[in-house]
């Protein structure tokens, strides 16, 4: 075997693992977004991204991919479409030449779980109350709305590519895009029941389950070390071996000062250290760190953290002021973020980490040229008006013909009874043999044990809701 063998093994060894890790954030985004949610709604939230994930991993592998990454022209790939088996486990040939470090199922692999994580974000500004047959329809539009601007920036034959545009993971390409059909959807369907008052004022609908919006974070955050560094698509990037571990090392110190930028921030601003926020600081800085991780110096990656918690917080408030509901904060986090991320590493560029990358120049901090900054904010307004328009222009028909809010009793109801038949927490809808909800259920525990307290005083051991419950001894 080859020493050049035995590097595409090693490169396709990293893409498989850091797409798994990547595919993994579908887990994060269904903790996230139902812990940011009703009770009612849980087990739909959560639920809606298995689901979207199986669209989107479909529609990619029969054109989505050939779209964005085959052999084509400027502004579109027009080969590579149902993929052949020789197509797949060639390297850097066509269809897919762009790939020349991995085979092209290595690189399906890695970019549809990009795709996913962006129709995902998609429904975070529509939660609660979107019609279930949408995810379906839309998901299918929205996959290959993202597939024309993955070609774009990502190919190396695309337009914005060409001029050079710097987004090494996706700041514009997954979360920007994502926030803007978002916004559209959101747009579109309206806010939620009670959300506004008569007054315009909007009424706080808090989340059922913040340790779940935690724990998604937790998750999202781990998976962002194959979300950047996998981007790498090698071990040797340009001149460096084991680039993808610099990128994670950038990708981690903005997503730790996000975190004290967004809780910070809403202490000043709300005056209380709002958890919420702190999680959605941590979130608007990997996605700002996305377009720059591969580009910037330690200590701009910690700068960008810290405006990104900022941003978080502002973006939450600004976008509810204007009386757009967005439950999970996606248009701010994932879209003013993204933009924030793109242009900021038209900032701060390292001259030399772009040339390693063989991707545009230095930013406005290294070279004094607002060239660089251009480039990416030309690549924002094309991104913008294509996608905003494209989505919109989908829902909107979608809207007309069918339909796509589900009527006032099914979204008082909850998307889980009404859509699915069951509730993701039935005990405390319905009785349930031995459940919460079943006056037989009978507590283990002493509330008062002698051994733990030094009480021998009468309490009951049946469930608390059974106040006329009769006292045994303790």
């Amino acid at each position: 075997m080859k020493t050049s063998d035995l590097l595409i093994a090693a490169n396709t060894l990293w893409v498989v693992v850091a797409a798994v890790l990547v595919m993994f954030m579908q887990a994060g985004f269904a903790f996230l977004e139902a812990g940011l949610t009703r009770m009612k709604n849980a087990a739909h939230i959560a639920g809606k991204n298995v689901l979207i994930f199986g669209i989107t991993s479909l529609v990619y592998w029969a054109v989505g991919f050939g779209i964005a990454f085959g052999d084509g022209n400027a502004v579109i790939g027009t080969h590579g479409f149902f993929p052949s088996t020789d197509a797949l486990l060639s390297v850097g040939k066509a269809p897919y030449s762009f790939f020349s470090t991995i085979p092209g199922a290595g690189a399906y692999l890695f970019e549809v779980v990009f795709a996913g994580v962006s129709l995902a974000i998609v429904w975070g500004a529509m939660a609660e109350r979107a019609k279930l047959w949408v995810y379906f329809a839309f998901g299918v539009c929205f996959t290959l709305i993202y597939s024309v601007t993955s070609h774009w920036i990502w190919h190396s034959g695309g337009w914005l590519f060409g001029l050079g545009m710097q987004d090494f993971a996706g700041s514009t390409v997954v979360h920007y895009q994502g926030a803007l059909a978002a916004l559209a959807g959101a747009l579109l369907l309206g806010p939620r029941i009670g959300k506004f008052g008569k007054d315009g004022r909007a009424n706080p609908i808090p989340g059922h389950n913040m340790p779940y919006a935690v724990l998604g974070t937790l998750i999202l955050w781990f998976g962002w070390f194959g979300f950047n560094p996998g981007s790498t698509l090698a071990v040797v990037t340009g001149d460096k071996l084991g680039y993808f571990g610099y990128v994670a090392l950038t990708t981690n110190l903005a997503a730790a000062a996000g975190a004290l930028g967004g809780i910070l921030s809403a202490w000043a601003i709300l005056r209380k250290p709002d958890v919420s926020m702190m999680l959605n600081g941590v979130l608007a800085a990997l996605v700002a760190i996305t377009a720059a991780s591969g580009f910037v110096a330690p200590w701009a990656a910690v700068v960008i953290g810290l405006v990104s918690g900022l941003i978080a917080v502002v973006g939450v408030l600004w976008v509810e002021g204007l009386g757009i509901d967005d439950p999970i904060g996606a248009v701010a986090v994932h879209g003013m973020s993204g933009v924030w991320g793109t242009l900021a590493t038209g900032l701060f560029a390292v001259p030399a980490l772009a040339a390693n990358l063989a991707t545009g120049t230095g930013g406005l901090v290294y070279t004094g040229s607002f060239h660089q900054l251009g480039v990416q904010a030309v690549g924002l307004l094309a991104v913008g008006a294509f996608t905003f328009s494209a989505s919109f222009g989908c829902l909107w028909a979608m809207k007309r013909l069918w339909g796509i809010r589900v009527e006032a009793h099914v979204e008082t109801a909850g998307l889980d009874v009404s859509e699915h038949g069951m509730w993701g927490y039935p005990e405390f809808y319905i009785p349930v043999p031995g459940g919460y909800g079943d006056p037989s259920t009978v507590l283990t525990t002493h509330w008062n044990d002698p051994g733990v307290h030094g009480s021998k005083s009468l309490e009951p051991r049946v469930h608390p809701d059974r106040l006329d419950a009769e006292p045994e001894p303790a």
